[in-house]
């Protein structure tokens, strides 16, 4: 027994055992497991460090340009944007309020300029859960920023309304612009969508936003008839907007959720108040 202890003692005492962690991971080969994991693992947490800290660092950028992005939307389907115009002036003739879409008034529970119709509209606390869903929405906001463009007498000469649906891919974003009277169509245009490039995505055509100029939503007899379709409706022509070419779901969900959205269940109320001049 004796003899074995300077054995033992030699062992305890060889450089390698005296290594730290640190020093026996150093020295391992450099295309070894171990060092291969390690880089990678390390790469990988700089490299979402870095997005992370950048994603950050620019989304008051972001959003800025969504804002600027929404008011060039709104002015142009009121047909008062041009190239090179400085958007925040030309934006500042409208004027948004806050629309109780169940009393179809305007209210002050809510500050214009800093309302988010998104998040009402799935906050259950300012929101509603549709049985009856044909926009596919899911839930419907009860209070909705709408857009006011007056005249140089002060009168009303545009309307904007927020409209949104559900299409063949995705959910529609849009306004859609009416007269004064509350029945003639001025524009419709979206400004966010995933719909199929070259089909259902020719809602952005200019060709196409421009065949709703001049249409009514509401017959003689005060019934709404604005469609969406392959041919007319009885009304005729002056209700009627042509489908997308190869694109039936998406103009059947465009044809829902404007005919929704102008509906008892949407802005029904406001639009009854706007053309009885109660606005």
């Amino acid at each position: 027994m004796p003899e074995e202890q300077p054995t033992q003692m030699a062992e305890t005492n060889s450089p390698a055992s005296s290594k730290g962690f640190i020093r026996r991971f150093l020295d391992l080969p450099v295309d070894s497991p171990a060092k291969t994991i390690f880089v990678a693992v390390t790469l990988c947490l700089v490299a979402s460090m870095a997005v992370s800290a950048i994603a950050v660092s620019l989304r008051p950028i972001q959003e800025v340009n969504k804002l600027r992005d929404k008011q060039v939307n709104i002015l142009q389907v009121a047909g008062v944007y041009q190239d090179g115009d400085d958007v925040t002036a030309a934006f500042s003739a409208f004027e948004p309020k806050v629309l109780d879409l169940a009393t179809g008034e305007f209210t002050d529970k809510f500050d214009p300029q800093t309302f988010d119709d998104r998040a009402a509209a799935s906050d259950p606390a300012t929101s509603v859960a549709l049985s009856d869903d044909p926009a596919g929405i899911g839930r419907k906001g009860e209070y909705a920023t709408v857009y006011l463009l007056r005249d140089d007498a002060g009168a009303i000469d545009k309307v904007i309304l927020p409209i949104h649906g559900y299409g063949l891919w995705s959910t529609l974003y849009g306004f859609i612009a009416l007269e004064a009277n509350g029945e003639d169509i001025y524009g419709l245009q979206f400004y966010e969508h995933g719909e199929t490039p070259g089909l259902g995505a020719e809602v952005d055509n200019p060709r196409w936003k421009a065949l709703w100029q001049g249409k009514k939503l509401f017959d003689d007899d005060g019934q709404l008839a604005i469609t969406v379709s392959k041919t007319a409706p009885a009304q005729g022509e002056d209700y009627h907007v042509d489908a997308l070419s190869g694109a039936t779901l998406t103009s059947n969900g465009v044809d829902n959720l404007v005919r929704f959205w102008m509906g008892e269940a949407g802005y029904g109320a406001f639009l009854d108040n706007l053309r009885a001049g109660e606005i």
